[in-house]
Parts: structure tokens; sequence; C-alpha cells
């Protein structure tokens, strides 16, 4: 793939700490390295590194975000949209606790963000989110498993005590939000990430990059959403089969090709919905 489109690529690797708390399962673990480790996984040569989600569609020159100055913060992510006013029931983070927490500070969802590496470990950026995640991890009103708790699916929950009644939920994914007091965030203009579930349809043409995001409202799976909403789904996933295909040798299965915007997916034969990953449900 790298010599198709001519990219480069390195590998690294990271053991966990063993004074850190520590996470088993796979898909808790790989939520806590791209938040808990930056300072610490990449050479110190790097200066900067873009986060972009799996599920999402880029529309725009990457190179554009890396030159971006994000005002000396360490972190950069896209507030969540707010113009979408059927979800509004939705954003719990302006009500309750998080209201009161974040003090006006903007919601971000943590598809696409960029990290200052320089400026990351100048201000102990990573020292600070270790320190704040080991405290609530190891809260024992925490619960190990509180994706199987009360129907909530999430990644790495912890539950933080108000009083001897009240609880708030949040997962790993939520703790550049919730510790923006200590590591400050740059907001992204918001064309940097755009979603169907919270920003509607009226500033999708200005989007630079697509995300899949899930929608609680009709819970569609993510793939399905993919072909409805992406004009260019439909050709990249079928340049992805067969270049996938032609590294292994296979040939693409005629039963495996995507289906048109325009056609509706067989429930009998379109496997892929049905097989979506626990990341994808774990999203919002």
């Amino acid at each position: 793939m790298a010599q198709q489109y001519g990219f480069d690529y390195e590998l690294i690797t990271y053991k966990w700490p063993t004074w850190l708390h520590k996470q088993t399962e796979k898909q808790r673990i790989i939520w806590a390295y791209k938040i808990l480790f930056l300072d610490v996984i990449f050479p110190l040569s790097l200066e900067k590194v873009i986060f972009v989600d799996a599920d999402q569609v880029v529309r725009a020159d990457m190179g554009e975000l890396y030159d971006m100055d994000i005002k000396g913060r360490p972190l950069a992510y896209t507030p969540f949209c707010d113009n979408n006013k059927d979800m509004d029931g939705y954003r719990f983070w302006r009500q309750g606790f998080w209201k009161e927490h974040l003090r006006g500070r903007p919601y971000h969802i943590s598809a696409l963000y960029v990290v200052d590496l320089v400026k990351f470990r100048e201000t102990a950026a990573g020292d600070n989110l270790r320190v704040i995640y080991e405290t609530l991890s190891k809260d024992p009103n925490s619960l190990a498993n509180l994706d199987q708790h009360a129907g909530l699916t999430c990644s790495i929950c912890v539950i933080v005590r108000f009083d001897s009644a009240v609880y708030t939920y949040y997962d790993i994914k939520d703790l550049p939000n919730y510790a923006q007091h200590m590591v400050p965030i740059f907001s992204l203009p918001q064309e940097w990430l755009w979603c169907e579930s919270w920003c509607g349809n009226a500033t999708k043409s200005r989007a630079k990059t697509i995300d899949l995001c899930n929608n609680p409202m009709t819970k569609e799976p993510k793939l399905q959403g993919a072909k409805r909403i992406v004009s260019e789904w439909v050709n990249l996933d079928s340049e992805a089969r067969h270049l996938t295909a032609k590294i292994l040798g296979d040939e693409v299965n005629p039963q495996e090709s995507v289906v048109s915007p325009n056609q509706s997916p067989d429930s009998g034969t379109d496997n892929s919905v049905e097989e979506e990953d626990a990341e994808s449900k774990s999203e919002l």
C-alpha cells in the first residue's frame, strides 16, 4: 500500500507502565494509548502528529491542519456541532456535571485531533493526563466494566462521585475534555470535522473531513450510513477492496461489492453491517 500511494510508515511499540492502572481489554488499551502516552511513544525528533479515525473521509489537504497555528496549546480538537437542533436532547455536556465542570469551555469530539508534541512535553501534559487517569480509574466507586453495566457502551469508563447519591459516567475519550483546566485544548474550526448526526446537512458542503459518528436517534449502522452520506464512499471502498485483493493475491468476490447509495442494501447478504466493531458502537 505504501508503494502504491507513495508514503512512508513506521511501527512503534510501548509497554504499559507497571505503575499505571492497567487495562486488559484490547479496545480499551487502544483508546488509552492514543491519549495517555503521546509524549513517550513517539521519537523526540517528531514535532507534531495528527490522529484521524479510521471511519473518516478526508476531503482536504491535511498539511493545512498540520501547519495550523494552535496558539501554543498542546492539543487541538474540533468542538461538537450544535446546529442540528434535533440532537439537543443528547448533548449531555450542556447540563449537569459536564456543564458545571466545563464552565463555558467547548466539549470536543475525539475523532480527529492535532498534538503539538513539543508543547505537550514542555508542559508535562502527558504526566497530567496520566495522574488524572490514575486517580479516577483507581477510585473505589469506579467500575472495571461499565460497558456491561446499566446498558452503557463505552471503552474505558470510570465514575466520578459528586455526593453520596449522584454519579457521572464518562470514558477515556472524555479525558482530554475533562482535563482542559490542566491540559488546554485549541478548538479547531468546525469544518475540520463534520458529522451528520450532530452537524446537520446545512454545513456539509464546507466539510474538510466527514466522520461517520453514530446517531443515537436512528442507530444506523456505520457502513450503511457511509453509502448514504459520503458520495465518494462507493469508489473508495471499491478501490480499497481491489488493492487488498491485489496485495493478498486474491480475487474480489462480486458478492462483496458495495451497494450504491441509491440502492437498498439486502439485509440477507450485507453481513458487513452486522459485523461493526466494538469501537464504532462505543462512539457517539
